[in-house]
């Protein structure tokens, strides 16, 4: 026995053997994998990003283990491929014949930038957003899930009432989470930019002086509390096509307290 191909034949594949317990696992794979990826940005072009992912098959109760490898070679094979929400799906189909699985998951964040232009100077920077993509595959069909999480500026209202000169503010997560059965008309880019205008202020990668002042103002004029993130948020996210679910959580990272506000609406 001198070549590979004769040790792969005498080799036992464990992982197909029968296992007596009768326990049926419902997500076995692997997870915390950091792995290169390619997105279809905004234009068409693809974007290179750094994906985190988790891939899990449920195991039926006579089957001892899955196959872990595959999962690797799963991520190999889409590597290239500039991956669409509609394609990042077709990638959980594809894993179910590969495990032998009747369902399965497949989990990736990663970070997501667009192209944004100063409101003043013109001057143009990268925004970096983070996005999760979530696909559930079964033999009926695959469900999807998004969640995008924007930083935006908030001003508190109460400060600007009551203060005779300045009002407090603070960096904000607002984290929208929504379930789609329809990825046709999904544009990643167009929710993000939706969801940065119920900001006190959007924000920027780069920002000159004129910038600053306007960005400062622009918030002043607008105090938003964390209540009123959430609620403004959702209003844009119920005008999405295809929309099943939604989530928006958004968080304030207080500038005068130790602790932040929150608040979450769902619908």
């Amino acid at each position: 026995m001198n070549s590979v191909i004769d040790s792969a034949v005498v080799m036992p594949d464990v992982q197909s053997s029968t296992d007596l317990r009768h326990i049926p696992i419902e997500r076995v794979g692997i997870r915390g994998v950091r792995h290169p990826m390619l997105v279809a940005g905004g234009d068409g072009q693809p974007l290179p990003t750094i994906g985190q992912w988790e891939l899990t098959v449920a195991l039926p109760a006579h089957e001892k283990g899955t196959h872990m490898s595959r999962f690797v070679a799963l991520l190999e094979k889409s590597r290239t491929t500039a991956l669409t929400p509609a394609l990042f799906c077709d990638l959980a189909r594809e894993m179910l014949p590969l495990l032998n699985a009747q369902k399965g998951d497949i989990t990736v964040h990663f970070p997501y930038f667009i192209n944004k232009t100063a409101p003043m100077s013109g001057v143009t920077s990268l925004m970096d957003y983070e996005l999760t993509w979530v696909a559930r595959a079964a033999e009926n069909g695959v469900a999807f899930e998004l969640s995008v999480l924007v930083p935006v500026t908030s001003l508190c209202p109460c400060s600007k009432a009551i203060s005779e000169y300045g009002a407090h503010n603070q960096r904000s997560h607002v984290t929208v989470t929504v379930a789609l059965d329809d990825l046709s008309s999904l544009d990643i880019d167009g929710l993000i930019r939706s969801i940065e205008k119920e900001g006190s202020s959007e924000l920027w990668g780069l920002l000159k002086r004129t910038d600053e002042k306007y960005v400062t103002e622009r918030a002043y004029e607008n105090p938003k509390f964390v209540e009123d993130l959430v609620r403004d948020v959702a209003g844009q996210v119920r005008k999405l096509p295809g929309l099943t679910s939604y989530r928006v959580q958004a968080e304030n990272f207080e500038s005068i307290h130790n602790h932040s506000a929150y608040a979450v609406v769902e619908g």
